[in-house]
């Protein structure tokens, strides 16, 4: 059991103490990145309990519940379980759920329940609205549910929504659908997910007396992360603490990168002109990353065009690795050079999981997560799906198993009604059968499905349709074509692009799935290059890389590199970070460059200048070696264009990096690798991808 520490016991900085011993009124913590965030919310909640304040007047909201539950943690080891029990600390959202559950019958709820609808639950409803306008199936759903939230976010009333704008049709159709998706909600005794936090919003601006009685129970109120709220938030956090003024927000808003989803930089930027008289502590000691690094991150913020709070971030740790601007060849070669540079500090003496590779985009990943298994390393993918999981992938490795090794039951079963061809549960069992009957494997019994008793015509066809698009691909493969053409043939005999085509719900969604088909397609390239046109052992060592078992939960994260987009590496640390596609179109990305802006605090913020955060955001995550890397060229749609350097990297000073070129090396042999034998299958235990 811990032992409670008093928080004047504390290793804390003066800055740190300061906002730790604050006593009553609005306070801003401005908390640079790496600066001790978290110790001193979780001090200062600490600092209050020893002054007398009662745990239950205490409320403390942040973004996600695993935030939440470590900073109540951290609190119960300075304070005790028994000091902190009544503490709340939860997510905004989770705030307002608790709120609508206690007021229920004050927002004239039958019998004061209700429902919470999922986004499955939204979308449902939406679609069926959409069936009773003219024209609505044509229509993303998506779109309109976007729509919705960021005016349900915005506290507008149905008739101002998209008041004096320019419309596009999904704004026009969103402005039908809302009042109806509203009306519906409640005819449900529903909420979605926006609503717990703006229902509270209009219960407190319509009822005074429920306000009062939430103010009175919460006399202390913080916000972490405070430069990610929206305006509902924001409205939220200036009601309760508009009484007592006992408000003390953390945040940095040079780490605002969220305003794609609603969050608005503005908020922190003017919180002196909300909370006036507010008080202000600027943490700008970091103890993440070496001085090097920080250089780096300094000078790409110095260049902004955007307000910010003025700040520096002072290093606690002297020296350190120059930062590497690596420009490779194209994007394969990046990928390359990542990965042999992972394998290389492994070998070292790094852990894979203290190195990370961010990305502004998931279409980055495909390559380099294949480069990174080509060498037996592992992969844990923050976010997403991983490349070798995704349906379309995944469906077309089970053809090439299965043209490998018929007897492969699993693949066997993942392709044998994929496409759709008549081969139901019915027609299966009826397959099963003869296949126990005769001993026989369960291909042996397609290839005889004419002589099945029973077996419908539909479903001789396309067993009959199966069996020849494998042996068609078998013929090929043993006659010596590449595995890329084998695998391209495959394809096209399914017709597989028409079916995610015609199977995806909209164009981009459809897109981003054929892409990875491609993107498998360059993997065989790739793979055929290196062994002078693949052939069928080739090939399956290759299979072997690529489809070992994934399910090795925390054991093969301890043992794997992680990747992650820009955005999912926010509060995360790593001694060694790679970022990749440091490029115009990719970072700042291509929608950024569309000229779009808005209107913030009276000065005008340009999407690029969030781009620039996203980047600092990035950098600050290294903590020992950063790797800033582009490529000359890439391939985008099928062809090959030539790249221009991130304006970002132009604001970093030669004297901080130590540029690398590097072309295009021999990859290496699985043949070679293969003839290890148990050597090899210990070499990979580490290899496969991990989701979390």
């Amino acid at each position: 059991m811990a032992v409670p520490v008093r928080t004047s016991q504390l290793p804390l900085n003066p800055s740190q103490r300061e906002a730790v011993e604050h006593d009553l009124g609005p306070l801003l913590v401005l908390a640079g990145a790496g600066s001790g965030k978290t110790r001193v919310v979780t001090a200062r909640i600490a600092r209050l309990l020893e002054r007398g304040v009662l745990a239950r007047s205490i409320l403390a909201m942040t973004f996600t519940n695993k935030a939440a539950e470590e900073m109540k943690e951290r609190v119960r080891k300075m304070v005790g379980a028994g000091a902190a029990k009544d503490l709340v600390v939860s997510t905004f959202h989770s705030f307002g759920l608790r709120v609508l559950s206690a007021e229920a019958r004050s927002l004239d709820l039958r019998n004061g329940e209700f429902t919470i609808f999922d986004q499955g639950d939204c979308a449902g409803a939406v679609r069926e609205i959409l069936r009773g306008v003219r024209g609505g199936k044509k229509y993303d759903v998506a779109a309109i549910l976007a729509r919705i939230s960021h005016a349900q976010n915005q506290l507008v009333d149905d008739d101002q929504l998209f008041a004096g704008e320019e419309k596009s049709d999904y704004d026009e159709i969103a402005k039908i659908i809302w009042p109806k998706y509203r009306a519906a909600l409640r005819g449900f005794h529903a909420f979605d997910f926006d609503d717990l936090v703006c229902e509270p919003v209009r219960l407190f601006r319509r009822r005074a007396e429920v306000l009062e009685r939430w103010q009175e129970r919460f006399r202390y109120v913080l916000v972490d992360e405070y430069q990610d709220t929206n305006h509902a938030q924001l409205e939220l956090v200036r009601l309760l603490a508009s009484g007592h003024r006992n408000l003390c927000v953390v945040g940095d808003d040079d780490q605002s990168i969220y305003a794609w989803r609603g969050a608005d930089v503005s908020n922190i930027l003017d919180f002196e002109s909300h909370f006036p008289g507010a008080k202000v502590v600027k943490l700008q000691e970091n103890y993440r990353s070496t001085s090097t690094v920080l250089a780096v991150a300094n000078s790409v913020l110095e260049r902004t065009s955007a307000r910010r709070h003025a700040k520096v971030l002072k290093a606690t740790r002297d020296g350190g690795a120059t930062v590497n601007l690596v420009v490779a060849q194209d994007q394969d070669v990046e990928a390359a050079f990542i990965a042999d540079e992972v394998k290389r500090l492994h070998t070292e003496g790094r852990k894979l999981r203290e190195m990370a590779i961010l990305y502004r985009s998931n279409l980055q990943s495909d390559v380099i997560e294949s480069a990174l298994k080509e060498r037996g390393l592992g992969v844990t993918m923050l976010g997403g799906t991983q490349f070798y999981e995704r349906k379309e992938v995944k469906d077309l490795l089970a053809y090439l198993r299965v043209v490998l090794n018929p007897r492969d039951e699993i693949g066997l079963r993942r392709i044998l009604n994929y496409p759709a061809r008549q081969i139901g549960e019915a027609a299966l069992g009826k397959i099963e059968n003869a296949a126990n009957v005769n001993k026989e494997s369960l291909f042996d019994a397609v290839l005889r499905a004419p002589m099945i008793a029973d077996m419908a015509p539909p479903s001789v066809a396309g067993c009959r349709a199966l069996a020849s698009v494998i042996q068609t691909a078998q013929q090929a493969l043993a006659g010596g074509a590449p595995s890329a053409e084998v695998a391209r043939n495959i394809v096209r005999s399914l017709a597989m692009r028409e079916d995610i085509f015609d199977g995806s719900g909209s164009n981009e969604h459809a897109a981003r799935r054929w892409g990875n088909v491609e993107s498998l397609f360059r993997v065989l390239d790739r793979h055929d290059a290196r062994t002078q046109g693949g052939g069928r052992e080739k090939l399956r060592e290759l299979i072997q890389f690529l489809t070992l078992d994934p399910n090795r939960g925390e054991e093969t994260a301890e043992r794997a590199v992680t990747m992650t987009t820009m955005h999912g590496a926010k509060g995360l640390e790593f001694e060694v970070v790679f970022i990749a596609g440091l490029e115009e179109g990719l970072m700042p990305h291509s929608r950024a460059l569309e000229g779009r802006v808005t209107d913030i605090g009276g000065k005008l913020a340009n999407d690029v200048e969030e781009e620039r955060r996203l980047f600092y955001v990035s950098i600050t995550r290294a903590k020992d070696k950063l790797y800033l890397c582009r490529a000359k060229q890439r391939a985008s749609r099928g062809k090959i264009m030539v790249r221009t350097p991130s304006r970002f990297l132009s604001d970093i000073a030669d004297d901080l990096l130590e540029r690398r070129d590097v072309t295009a090396k021999t990859p290496p042999n699985f043949s070679e690798t293969a003839q290890r034998g148990a050597a090899l299958l210990a070499a990979l235990s580490g290899g496969p991808t991990t989701r979390r």
